[in-house]
């Protein structure tokens, strides 16, 4: 398993970033997706990257301003997925943690730094959305 963890601050309401990142009806703010199928509202959905690929993602916990959990799978990885948001003053603090596990054995040196770019980019896309919103 590789875990890789990213921490991020932004002056705004705590509601505008939980609005952002658990939205399933806008993914176009993430420049990494196309689009984003529910499954099972609430419960299971898909998210599908600009080149095609899909991961099925299972929603594991939903506290509204605190914390956003998910199991995820694709063909090439699985794993679980963790947010937890907080606010002090206009400040909100965003954690953000995965922990994955690849099917392939080839691609185990390089997941850790696979994911720090994505998590990289994600708290990117997600500062640009903040400043439209």
């Amino acid at each position: 398993m590789a875990i890789s963890n990213i921490k991020a601050e932004f002056h705004c309401d705590i509601k505008k970033i939980w609005e952002i990142v658990t939205s399933l009806e806008d993914c176009s703010w993430r420049s990494d997706i196309s689009k984003i199928v529910v499954i099972d509202q609430g419960k299971k959905f898909e998210e599908h990257t600009k080149d095609g690929y899909v991961t099925t993602f299972t929603i594991t916990a939903f506290e509204q301003y605190k914390r956003y959990e998910f199991d995820m799978d694709n063909g090439n990885m699985s794993g679980h997925w963790t947010g937890i948001f907080s606010q002090q003053g206009d400040v909100v603090r965003i954690e953000f943690i995965e922990d994955v596990a690849v099917k392939k054995i080839f691609m185990k040196p390089f997941v850790k730094g696979y994911l720090k770019k994505q998590q990289s980019c994600y708290i990117d896309d997600l500062r640009k959305a903040v400043e439209r919103k």
